[in-house]
């Protein structure tokens, strides 16, 4: 499970909850990974992918306008970061998933889990601190 931590706030009221529920669908994937009574999961995961797909359409497009609002300056940079992640979800193989399933969703939860760390700690982090 992936528990919500103060660190993870950047002090932007929306763009915190927006957050927020990429915790809980990362919290999802891990729950079906947990789920031993389920052998196919395939349609679960399907729907997690579908929603990391609309969280990152929403989200992305409101970071992007809130640091074009504020006058980031390395909002290009940031905006690559976020069609590789896109790009990473719009490329799952879902025939490859249905092959495996249990790798697949360790495969999205580490994922998920690496951009929590690495990109809302360090990264987002930086055009919330120009505020």
């Amino acid at each position: 499970m992936i528990k919500w931590r103060e660190e993870f706030r950047l002090g932007i009221v929306e763009i915190d909850k927006q957050h927020k529920r990429l915790f809980d669908i990362a919290n999802e994937a891990y729950d079906l990974l947990k789920d031993e009574f389920h052998l196919d999961k395939y349609d679960r995961i399907v729907d997690i992918i579908k929603d990391l797909k609309n969280y990152a359409v929403y989200h992305f497009n409101y970071e992007e306008d809130y640091m074009k609002s504020i006058g980031y300056r390395k909002l290009l940079s940031h905006k690559v970061l976020h069609d590789d992640f896109k790009d990473k979800i719009n490329n799952i193989d879902l025939d490859k998933v249905d092959e495996n399933q249990d790798e697949y969703i360790k495969e999205i939860l580490n994922f998920v889990v690496d951009w929590i760390e690495n990109h809302i700690l360090k990264t987002d982090r930086l055009y919330a601190e120009k505020e």
